[in-house]
């Protein structure tokens, strides 16, 4: 392993409160906003972000597990990832209310490469985080 490491955290605003807007960020919902996310889950599930759900998705071209590890409805949901051979780490979701009424949600990433190509490739991704998030607010503002 390569040990190469990026803890990266960012903010976006979205138009509805945090109890309204934390559905956004589950692994159902994002399905309205994220193009290419498909959650495939491990079994049968009505509560798609009950911690100690385990889900797939092929989003960015690459098989990734994901485990929600602890949720505080409308105000965060945190999950840890792992694209075998690539990365592994964890995603958490903060929800605050934010100005008009709406939510400013704080997306911190914590990911380590596994190898030496995926070092480079996490890097990269680093360096466009701010740009990643703008694209979710977009994606998520088109929705009214």
């Amino acid at each position: 392993m390569t040990g190469a490491q990026h803890d990266l955290t960012g903010t976006l605003h979205v138009a509805l409160p945090p109890a309204e807007a934390f559905v956004l960020f589950t692994p159902r919902g994002e399905i309205a906003w994220a193009p290419g996310w498909e959650p495939r889950f491990a079994g049968p599930t009505d509560d798609d972000a009950a911690p100690g759900t385990v889900f797939e998705t092929d989003a960015h071209g690459a098989p990734t597990i994901w485990v929600v590890l602890h949720r505080d409805p409308g105000r965060s949901v945190s999950y840890a990832r792992v694209t075998p051979g690539e990365r592994a780490g964890t995603v958490h979701v903060a929800l605050r209310p934010g100005d008009g009424g709406g939510s400013d949600v704080t997306v911190t990433y914590a990911m380590t490469a596994l190898t030496d190509a995926a070092a480079a490739e996490l890097d990269r991704f680093a360096a466009g985080f701010a740009g990643y998030l703008r694209s979710w607010e977009e994606a998520i503002a088109a929705l009214s």
